[in-house]
């Protein structure tokens, strides 16, 4: 090929001749190739299309020499094997300049709590509050030998309908409810959530259990760690049940184990990636789960089950032991049936740990004083003015979230919160996506380059396989460029948040990408469900918070569902099942 005669298709079969097609080494494409092809002028000036640059001859053959280093560079650190779980040095923090976490309120001491009634059908237990739970178990009314195996005989009989679970962990939960029932025996009360059974996305690693990914190249992977929020769990005394389903990668609903389903809707899957922590929980499989969002991983599935998702802050929660997607963007989160169940989940994974350094934030404590009529709440005006019939939004359109998200304004209104319209700061957060897609690919370098992303089942143009491949030609320059633009978002959003505290918005309205700018920011979201659609599908609204204020996203959040009663519906065919 001679720099007289190329164009894309020659440029590519150029590499394919050359035997560099399946060895791609990261960075701008022009700085990649294989052993044994040399670098000359002449490539340089093929790459440019792809990379969208222009030099002159002189300036290619100046660049040669310093390219051929680059290489030497990218063999040797090819040569080095880097686990999942080692992070970069360049740690995301989401505070802008002048903003410090602010402190956590003084610990009060907890309400005198409402014992209920133990029901004939221990099954009924099976959709209780956390708190209820506590209740009884703390009061000796039931054991939690007796929860733990009600839900795992729920499990057994119900999860075949939905792909929930990955790795059942029985014994390790009778042996943790043994232990809760000895202890609470003997009058230790380890705190609200002891005895009590949860679920835990396959992403964090827990001694003795397989932990997949929910991917077909690790699903026999074993990873001799606790997790740290596994850790905080077993020693706020709950019981882990399961190693819970996450659409591989966390990507979606689909693992190596099929689908995983909506249990309102079975024909459905439960979106991802939380996949398993969101459909076990609105199952009843589980009294709650811990989820993982990066982009929507979350979100979506709460709002697919119903079920009551939140994300904290970037920060807040440690990752320590938890699958790196992006490092810059990951966060761990409970997902609950209510927000008094979250706000009691987050208190017991928060803060620090001294291992995970973006983890910079206190434990989270929750204040019970705080009154949604006192907090400062916004709403996005442009989003919630979405037509409900508006072919430029066509998605919004079918899911037909209008009714329910005016109606929800209607509710805070009637709880006396005072609503100030703002508007979402306006910029290319979709250009920022490589920031993910980028750090997503070093940490699956190595599936990339041994060609077992071909064991992944999902192969299509959007799955992580092809993601993984094409966000090897992002430049380091575009990379590190889309992250100074990232700093821009984060002080346009503070300025956002010096006027409100909280903000609501309909979870997804077409072009309003408040999903992305705010996994972007490490803004804490609340998603809950406030309705059905006619065929008996929940849909959810979305409580945004100021970073590290988690305690009046939560009063506000908690205010709105205790004032309605969508959160306690359950999925009549599982139920009945």
């Amino acid at each position: 090929m001679t720099e007289q005669t190329y164009d894309r298709r020659a440029f590519m079969e150029y590499f394919a001749a050359a035997g560099l097609g399946s060895t791609l080494l990261p960075g701008v494409l022009w700085a990649q190739v294989a052993a044994g092809a040399e670098i000359t002028a002449a490539t340089v000036k093929c790459a440019e299309e792809i990379a969208g640059l222009s030099f002159d001859d002189d300036e290619r053959e100046m660049m040669v020499s310093n390219l051929r280093t680059n290489e030497a560079r990218i063999r040797a650190l090819h040569a080095i094997e880097l686990a999942n779980g080692e992070s970069p040095v360049l740690t995301f923090n989401p505070l802008p300049p002048g903003k410090a976490v602010p402190p956590e309120p003084r610990r009060t001491p907890p309400a005198r709590t409402r014992i209920p009634a133990v029901p004939r059908n221990l099954e009924e237990l099976a959709f209780a509050s956390l708190a209820d739970l506590g209740a009884l178990l703390r009061a000796r009314r039931i054991t939690s030998t007796q929860l733990t195996q009600m839900y795992l005989a729920r499990i057994r009989r119900i999860d075949p309908s939905l792909h929930s679970v990955i790795t059942l962990t029985e014994e390790r939960a009778l042996a943790q409810a043994r232990a809760a029932d000895a202890e609470l025996a003997r009058g230790r009360y380890r705190g609200p959530l002891h005895g009590i059974p949860w679920g835990a996305k396959d992403l964090l690693a827990v001694r003795g259990y397989k932990t997949t990914w929910g991917a077909g190249p690790y699903r026999d992977q074993v990873i001799d760690e606790d997790a740290t929020v596994v850790r905080r769990l077993d020693a706020a005394g709950a019981v882990l049940l399961a190693k819970l389903s996450l659409g591989e990668l966390a990507q979606g609903d689909v693992w190596f184990g099929g689908m995983t389903r909506n249990p309102w809707k079975l024909d459905q899957g439960s979106s991802g990636s939380s996949a398993g922590p969101a459909a076990a929980t609105a199952a009843g499989l589980v009294a709650f789960a811990i989820g993982s969002e990066t982009l929507g991983s979350i979100s979506s599935p709460s709002t697919r089950c119903g079920v009551t998702g939140l994300r904290p802050t970037y920060g807040r929660v440690p990752k320590t032991g938890a699958m790196a997607l992006s490092w810059s963007m990951d966060k761990l989160g409970p997902i609950c049936r209510s927000v008094e169940d979250c706000a009691l989940v987050l208190e017991a994974i928060s803060g620090a740990d001294g291992m995970d350094a973006s983890a910079i934030a206190p434990p989270f404590v929750a204040d019970p004083r705080l009154r949604a009529a006192s907090v400062r709440v916004g709403y996005f005006k442009s989003a919630f003015d979405v037509p409900e019939i508006d072919a430029a939004n066509r998605e919004r359109t079918l899911h037909g979230t209008k009714t329910f998200d005016d109606a929800a304004l209607d509710v805070l209104r009637g709880l006396g919160v005072n609503l100030t319209p703002v508007e979402m700061p306006q910029l290319a957060y979709d250009s920022m996506r490589i920031i993910l897609t980028a750090e997503a690919a070093a940490a699956f370098d190595s599936l990339t380059r041994s060609n077992r992303d071909d064991e992944l089942v999902q192969q299509t143009r959007n799955d992580w396989a092809n993601t993984f491949r094409t966000a090897r030609f992002i430049p380091a320059v575009d990379y590190i460029n889309a992250n100074r633009l990232r700093s821009r978002a984060i002080s346009e959003w503070a300025k956002l948040f010096d006027t409100v505290d909280v903000i609501v918005t309909p979870t997804s309205v077409a072009g309003f990408p408040q999903l992305v700018a705010t996994n972007l920011t490490g803004h804490p979201a609340v998603i809950l469900p406030h309705g059905f659609r006619p065929d008996g599908t929940p849909v959810s609204l979305t409580f945004l918070g100021a970073l590290f204020g988690e305690g009046p996203l939560m009063a506000v959040a908690g205010a709105y569902q205790r004032a309605t009663a969508f959160h306690l519906q359950r999925p009549s065919a599982i139920w009945g099942t």
